[in-house]
């Protein structure tokens, strides 16, 4: 048996950074191409755009530098902020999920109650 999380942070109700958009910056990072990452996370294109817009916009930050087609093609790279935000986001992922783990046999044995 394994124990699942989420992660994410929000200001005012609204998500700026979670799991799911790290694997986007991720996805971005390995396909150069946010139309791929959209595809390889098995989303729309409209979806992806937004919700990395959304980072940027909130973060107040450029995330992912574009370069429209043309006779080279376009694509699209992360910035280092995005790097670090990855590199940040799995390192915490990794110590949550070693904590939940190890605690996992506590989490399953009933309390006593006396």
């Amino acid at each position: 048996m394994n124990a699942k999380f989420n992660v994410w942070l929000e200001e005012d109700g609204n998500v700026i950074m979670s799991l799911w958009r790290i694997r986007l910056l991720a996805a971005i990072d390995a396909t150069g191409s946010i139309s791929s990452a959209a595809a390889q996370l098995d989303v729309p294109y409209r979806i992806a755009w937004q919700r990395l817009n959304e980072m940027e916009t909130r973060l107040g930050r450029q995330l992912v530098v574009t370069q429209t087609g043309g006779r080279d093609g376009g694509g699209s790279q992360l910035t280092p902020l995005a790097q670090a935000y990855i590199a940040q986001f799995q390192a915490l992922s990794q110590e949550i999920n070693a904590l939940l783990q190890a605690h996992l046999a506590t989490l399953l044995t009933p309390p006593t109650i006396s």
